[in-house]
């Protein structure tokens, strides 16, 4: 049998029928990465033994103090322009410069300022790479919405991780009018073939998706049209004369993600409003899909542009699940219909997300003979690593982050924090009530 490849390296089952894959999700760090993400992904990755690590966007963060002179908001943006306030301020407290030149950005002092973020960008891929490359495991990259802020684009940052060995991102260049083109679409999106432990047939696929940044109306962005008709197009070979089972890995998780959750009232515990479109609602999970041990903190950001991406993949057949980062306190794992919608939460320590301790990648185990019946679970770094954060003030600050109303009545939901803030309004009754009481003795007295 011949398998068409991206590359040299061949994926296979282990000799025990299995395929171990670890998704590493929303690193979204600066030039220099927090030691704790290092340690989390390090020892996630000595633990799991995987065959294939999968990182599925925001492994850059483009809004970092440390690119702000090339930063674009949106897409077309001059580098350097829209710094937001929150970027400045964050510069400060960090003890970065934030002086920049009310001059126009000239053309040789915009060239300056990227080269001197591509060499910062390729740093902090080599930081958390470290634990992957040094391992000798292979890897697969796709893009998210904050990875191309620092002002180098998906295609230069392509460039940059296939400098690292293990890489399997195909150069489109060299894959144009072969016969592996079939595997590839552009830069993101491309498939690889899992070969059977015997090496005679492909017994499963991974489709990694480039889910875009933002579209027009300045919602999130979607996998491009180009990139859903080669989901449903893609062959991969056949299993018994049927399409080969295939799960896709991809940023921004489509509309479907919540047909995972259940509408609710908005006094609900642990209910999330809505995002965009969907904010006319509040949400919890849905238990008759969901599989215990199933989170929900924030509403999924999806897409406002409804491609068909998961219509395409029905229709083409094979696929059986859907994983997603993105929505950094999400990670929870639905069946509906026969197809499974999942996510990875935040595994670094730069933005916001869950408490430090929940703060995860996600393990998989396929099975040759059915990949469909595969196990699933987060390595957490509560259970790998144990001991508090090294920046506890910046995670607290992550886990309790007011953006809009919407996130602050997110917050003002959880149980304990309702419990707390009656805890302490009983306290301030109780003080206002002893100092007026205190007032009234004296005033007797007089």
């Amino acid at each position: 049998m011949v398998t068409l490849m991206l590359n040299d390296s061949t994926l296979s089952f282990r000799k025990d029928g299995t395929f171990r894959v670890l998704q590493l999700a929303d690193i979204q760090d600066g030039p220099a990465v927090d030691p704790d993400a290092v340690a989390l992904i390090d020892a996630a990755v000595r633990g799991a033994d995987p065959d294939l690590v999968v990182l599925t966007g925001d492994q850059i963060r483009g809004y970092d103090p440390g690119y702000m002179e090339t930063f674009m908001s949106r897409r077309g943006d001059a580098i350097g322009t829209h710094v937001p306030r929150a970027v400045r301020l964050e510069a400060m407290l960090d003890g970065c410069s934030t002086h920049r030149s009310e001059s126009p950005m000239t053309a040789g002092r915009s060239e300056s300022a990227l080269r001197d973020t591509r060499l910062k960008v390729r740093e902090s891929i080599r930081q958390f790479l470290y634990p992957i490359v040094s391992r000798g495991i292979p890897f697969a990259v796709t893009y998210g919405n904050h990875d191309f802020q620092c002002g180098v684009m998906p295609d230069e940052q392509d460039e940059i991780y296939r400098q690292f060995p293990g890489c399997l991102n195909p150069r489109m260049d060299d894959v144009r009018g072969t016969e592996r083109a079939a595997l590839a679409c552009e830069v993101g999106s491309f498939a690889m073939p899992i070969v059977s432990r015997d090496g005679s047939r492909v017994a499963m696929g991974i489709m990694m998706v480039n889910s875009g940044d933002f579209d027009e109306s300045g919602g999130y962005g979607a996998p491009s049209d180009a990139a859903v008709e080669w989901l449903e197009k893609v062959r991969l070979g056949t299993d018994d004369g049927n399409p080969v089972p295939s799960v896709v890995f991809q940023h921004i998780p489509p509309q479907d993600f919540y047909r995972c959750l259940r509408k609710t009232g908005p006094l609900a515990p642990n209910a999330v409003r809505g995002h965009r479109m969907f904010s006319d609602s509040c949400y919890v999970l849905n238990p008759e899909v969901c599989r215990p041990g199933s989170t929900l903190g924030e509403g999924p950001c999806c897409s406002e542009r409804r491609v068909g991406e998961v219509e395409a993949m029905r229709r083409a057949g094979g696929y059986f699940a859907l994983y997603c980062g993105h929505d950094h306190k999400n990670a929870f794992v639905a069946t509906i219909d026969g197809m499974d919608y999942g996510y990875a939460p935040t595994c670094g320590f730069r933005s916001y997300g869950p408490h430090a301790s929940d703060r995860a990648l996600r393990l998989f185990v396929f099975h040759e003979d059915d990949p469909r019946s595969y196990e699933t679970r987060l390595l957490r770094y509560g259970d790998l690593i144990g001991r508090p954060s090294r920046d506890p003030l910046r995670i607290l600050a992550g886990e309790y982050m007011v953006s809009s109303p919407a996130s602050l009545g997110d917050i003002l939901r959880r149980p304990r924090v309702a419990v707390g803030l009656l805890f302490l309004s009983g306290l301030l009754v109780t003080v206002m009530g002893g100092v007026g009481a205190l007032r009234r003795r004296r005033f007797d007295g007089s």
